[in-house]
């Protein structure tokens, strides 16, 4: 099901698939078996150089039309530009190659500029067409980018094969299928000459670009969604240190606590200064999620109280009880034939996955039985599914891969040690819940919390507690130490 030439599963029509790709990264980590990893990063290397990807704006289209990721069905959807900035972070972790790093902070500021409302809530989709043409705002002629370009324009056309027949109805999709080291070599030139080039006119480009009649905007705010992008500012911060992501992801949650709460529910859409219908599982699942993410990087106690009200809600709520698993509606919505089921992974991650994500981790932050008994009854309601069809259910096997993992609990104290932090942060560890807790202050209100009982704040440098089954390592200031242990 994997393609071996072009990555991806499948031929054409080819998602990303976000989902199984991390999977993927998890079961080599497991397995010790590097081919899966590889073929994450041949998937991810092959969308990054693809038509896919938006390579002046940033962003990733919906879906490729073709097996090699070339020629995109142009929209732009909300919830991929979520779920893949994640995978890329996650691959960076693993390499440190900063092309990984280059598409995050691209993706996360395309939905910055273009996809967020005043206020702070993200709108869902872009259009596929303007004047009546799909993909007209993204393609090129040659003629027309040698007129911007002017002399370095033979480097440019060559690093994204532009041609005078082009690869899309007579024009150009952007793409790249050659190593800048080629390049610079066939004009002369150094790679950073090159990338300089690459760099300065991509910039020029979206420039003219910007000033071309643009997709159409879906502008519903929708609470899943924006849950998933919260998940992707805060992965982004934490691998890029920009601050800008950490503010998005809190602005978000503030919107939603405003404009998308009524009487302590949580509404579905927001538009035009109006919000309306009892939100679903997936906007409780991603959100209390995303609440959880969240209050890993910035440990304000509100983001934990808010993520465990949210789990209650879907306790009490969405559970049923004879098939151990969550309607997708709650049962005081809107009365249908049938309450329906989500369970499959696929564009999206089903809330029945991300829930049971969601309680594993609050059970190790609070030790409620309760949530540790509801996360392992989903595992076990979906999980002969799950191993007849892995392809369907890559979330709900990350939240196995985590469970029997057994997560590690990290506590760090103080980020005044650089390298420390940026070491635990820009590391790839799947399994662990990592904590970093600026100030004596958030600790002191944390205390009450088994997860962080016991701990103590030093102003004077930083500590890092590391716990696994119940035993806590000695605080630790040492990063040999600290990397031993992990």
């Amino acid at each position: 099901m994997g393609d071996p030439v072009n990555g991806g599963f499948g031929q054409a029509p080819k998602f990303p698939n976000a989902a199984n790709l991390s999977f993927m990264l998890r079961y080599s980590k497991l397995s010790g078996i590097a081919r899966f990893q590889e073929f994450v990063f041949k998937t991810l290397n092959k969308m990054a150089n693809g038509g896919i990807y938006d390579h002046l704006g940033g962003g990733f289209h919906r879906y490729s039309t073709d097996a090699r990721w070339l020629v995109p069905h142009f929209e732009k959807m909300l919830y991929d530009n979520a779920l893949l900035p994640i995978v890329y972070s996650e691959a960076y972790q693993i390499t440190k190659d900063s092309r990984y790093l280059e598409i995050v902070n691209q993706t996360l500021q395309y939905v910055l500029r273009e996809m967020t409302s005043y206020d702070g809530g993200f709108y869902s989709a872009q259009d596929a067409d303007s004047e009546g043409e799909e993909g007209k705002f993204y393609v090129w002629k040659k003629n027309e980018i040698q007129k911007i370009i002017g002399n370095d324009a033979d480097v440019f056309c060559l690093y994204f094969d532009i041609t005078d027949g082009g690869n899309f109805e007579g024009n150009t999709i952007l793409h790249n299928s050659i190593n800048m080291s080629t390049v610079a070599f066939q004009f002369g030139k150094t790679e950073q000459e090159v990338k300089e080039i690459i760099r300065k006119y991509s910039e020029k480009l979206l420039e003219t670009r910007s000033k071309r009649v643009a997709p159409g905007r879906d502008e519903k705010i929708l609470t899943s969604w924006n849950a998933l992008m919260i998940s992707a500012f805060v992965k982004g911060f934490r691998i890029s240190g920009q601050t800008r992501f950490l503010d998005a992801a809190e602005k978000c949650v503030n919107f939603i606590q405003e404009k998308l709460t009524k009487s302590g529910e949580l509404l579905r859409t927001y538009k035009d200064g109006q919000a309306k219908l009892k939100a679903y599982l997936d906007d409780y699942a991603y959100f209390a999620n995303a609440l959880l993410d969240l209050f890993e990087t910035n440990p304000n106690k509100k983001y934990l109280e808010l993520a465990v009200y949210y789990a209650n809600y879907l306790l009490d709520h969405f559970w049923d009880e004879n098939e151990k698993n969550f309607f997708f509606t709650a049962d005081n919505h809107e009365q249908l034939i049938i309450r329906t089921k989500n369970i499959y992974d696929l564009s999206l991650p089903s809330g029945n996955s991300v829930a049971a994500n969601t309680f594993l981790r609050l059970y190790h932050i609070t030790q409620n039985n309760r949530y540790l008994d509801v996360s392992v009854k989903i595992m076990e309601s979906l999980s002969t599914m799950a191993a007849e069809n892995p392809f369907g259910f890559g979330q709900l096997l990350i939240t196995m891969y985590v469970y029997l993992q057994n997560p590690i609990e990290i506590t760090l104290l103080n980020k005044e040690n650089d390298e420390i932090y940026t070491n635990l942060t820009k590391r790839f560890l799947p399994e662990s819940i990592l904590v970093t807790i600026p100030n004596a202050e958030y600790l002191d209100e944390l205390k009450n919390y088994p997860f962080f009982a016991g701990k103590e704040y030093d102003k004077t440098k930083t500590k890092v507690f590391i716990c696994k089954n119940f035993t806590c390592s000695l605080p630790l200031d040492s990063l040999t130490e600290i990397e031993k242990l992990l």
